[in-house]
């Protein structure tokens, strides 16, 4: 009985911990809108006069491809870049999660 008392605690204790941790949707968008958006458009989409400027292929955040990607690796792509893309400036560990929670927004349902 004890240990199930325990376990409860514990599992309550994440619960209510991992909420403080996630990223602001709202500032993520914020910090979209000024770092991401003049290439990437306002909803992730990409911008095909940008594509065909870098001649990429511009993937479109909200798509299965991308959305499938994991946290740590979408992060890495933002603050290293990636190709051709260089990553984003002045952009801290918080700043990152925000913007990460607004992109998986995008997720094509």
């Amino acid at each position: 009985m004890k240990s199930v008392v325990s376990m409860l605690l514990v599992g309550f204790i994440v619960l209510a911990v991992t909420p403080l941790f996630a990223g602001d949707t709202a500032a993520g968008r914020d910090l979209f809108g000024k770092k991401c958006a003049s290439c990437h458009g306002a909803s992730g989409e990409g911008k095909d006069s940008v594509a065909k400027v870098f001649k990429v292929e511009m993937h479109n955040l909200g798509s299965k491809e991308v959305q499938a990607k994991s946290d740590a690796d979408l992060k890495k792509v933002m603050i290293d870049g990636m190709g051709k893309m260089k990553g984003i400036k002045d952009v801290d560990a918080k700043g990152s999660d925000d913007i990460l929670a607004y992109m998986r927004t995008f997720a094509k349902k």
